[in-house]
């Protein structure tokens, strides 16, 4: 009796733990739905990937020499804070050390100015959370720079039904970064058994954003982009920006210092300088983090009407309404092109398929084209909802932020900018153009840049009530 007892009374606190991080209340400032500010001195930026056949790869990157100038070019402060932030790669692949590279202009930027505030943010996936040791984040504070591993236990569990045992056998015991055996799938290093068991959890500080301050005033920059090796040849988007919607990113910023019970002097001291900015557009942005990303996409979709159309990139879409949304804006007479990853290769490992491929066939099944973006061991990793209105109005979408459940349903971090601009705008045109170009170029063309539906089609039933499975549980990392 006394061990069914025991019994009973583990399952309680199991269940009890499990429904409560599921439901809890968010961090004070997460989920930030920020106001419409001026768009001021836009500067939209994207990499990509192109192959020429036996030819080797041509890489068009413009986002990190972005970030490099902006810290070079730093006065006073400098916030970064990046979900990977490591070298790891696949084996034989052609890589680009931006984790080395990030690490190296910040330390030199401190060293030119040892009074500067310069606060680096990510996750502690980097160190598998608390398995290993970082070099990179090692440098940074051997340089005066502190690094900040978030608190990822306050947020809501994306994996309930791990997650409640996890909270209850597991978290207590904390990781040591001496005492690894185990293989560790991110470097050589290796890794505790504590580590592997809080892989699962799957949540994560997803955001990639930048604040600086110049001669100039502040900006910032808001991508899909991470400082990884391995993650150097995918193709990406941003936006750099300033004015007062600078504010609005840091004080998203300042919520995750905050919850993870980091100093945010620097944060409150660069918010407090910032000047009242009396530039004037006619263009808007707003910053949008975790479900306010939801409401933007939402938002855009919905209202689109006859004539418009809706053209989306993106690295995963498995969120069903989103989903819905879209099928429902073509019944409407919105043209809807879909552009997705196959979701084929992950840093050197061959992946299912899933979701791209069977959200892809709701689409289709929906009469909406549906098109795959042609890579060779690298990702299709943008994040970008355009919309162009017959009007000549249009807005776009970007940032960290997947289309899934786990990104938009307050559970991972996200930062996205929601952009309401016009169709001949600067900002829209190149995000347009960098769509189009991956559209247009097929088989037959030079570079080709994506392929038909067919070419990585999966009708598969079992597979599709897998993914609708793992979506709603979290049982999955998208």
């Amino acid at each position: 009796m006394t061990f069914k007892l025991l019994i009973g009374f583990i399952f309680l606190a199991i269940t009890t733990t499990s429904l409560y991080h599921s439901f809890k209340s968010l961090p004070q400032g997460l989920s930030y739905h920020g106001d419409e500010r001026p768009l001021i001195n836009p500067k939209l930026l994207t990499d990509r990937t192109l192959h020429f056949g036996n030819e080797e790869p041509r890489l068009d990157q413009e986002i990190f020499a972005e970030i490099f100038d902006m810290i070079a070019n730093a006065q006073q402060f400098v916030l970064v804070d990046m979900f990977l932030f490591n070298d790891s790669r696949a084996d034989g692949s052609r890589q680009i050390p931006l984790a080395s590279a990030l690490t190296d202009a910040l330390i030199s930027r401190k060293q030119a100015h040892p009074e500067m505030d310069i606060i680096v943010i990510s996750d502690p996936i980097n160190t598998v959370y608390g398995g290993t040791n970082s070099r990179h984040f090692q440098q940074l504070r051997q340089a005066g720079i502190p690094v900040v591993e978030t608190r990822l236990e306050r947020l809501r569990d994306s994996n309930p039904i791990w997650s409640g045992l996890w909270r209850v056998c597991c978290q207590w015991m904390g990781n040591s970064a001496s005492g690894g055996w185990l293989p560790n799938a991110l470097g050589d290093q290796p890794v505790t058994l504590r580590s592997y068991l809080a892989l699962p959890n799957f949540k994560a500080n997803h955001r990639k954003t930048l604040v600086v301050d110049s001669a100039d005033g502040f900006s910032a920059l808001v991508t899909s982009a991470n400082p990884h090796d391995g993650s150097s040849r995918h193709s990406n988007i941003g936006l750099r920006f300033a004015g007062p919607a600078v504010a609005d990113l840091l004080r998203t910023e300042r919520a995750v210092l905050a919850m993870s019970d980091a100093d945010t002097t620097a944060v409150d001291n660069a918010l407090g300088s910032l000047p009242e900015s009396e530039a004037k557009s006619a263009d808007t942005i707003k910053v949008v983090s975790e479900s306010a990303i939801l409401s933007s996409a939402r938002d855009i979709i919905d209202t689109a009407s006859s004539g418009d159309r809706l053209d989306l990139a993106m690295f995963y879409l498995s969120h069903r309404t989103l989903l819905q949304s879209l099928k429902d804006a073509h019944k409407r007479g919105v043209g809807v092109r879909v552009l997705l990853d196959a979701n084929n290769d992950a840093f050197g490992l061959e992946k299912s398929g899933i979701p791209n491929r069977q959200a892809a066939m709701e689409l289709k099944r929906a009469g909406i084209t549906v098109r795959w973006c042609l890579t060779e061991g690298e990702q299709c990793h943008t994040k970008l909802l355009a919309r162009q209105d017959k009007d000549g109005k249009a807005q776009l979408l970007l940032g960290s932020a997947n289309f899934t459940r786990r990104n938009l349903d307050d559970l991972n971090l996200e930062t996205s900018v929601h952009i309401v601009s016009t169709t001949d705008s600067d900002t829209v045109l190149k995000a347009t153009g960098f769509f189009d170009d991956q559209w247009n170029h097929g088989p037959g063309d030079t570079p080709v840049m994506s392929l038909p539906y067919e070419a990585w089609a999966d009708e598969s039933r079992l597979r599709y009530w897998q993914y609708r499975l793992m979506e709603t549980t979290g049982l999955s990392t998208f």
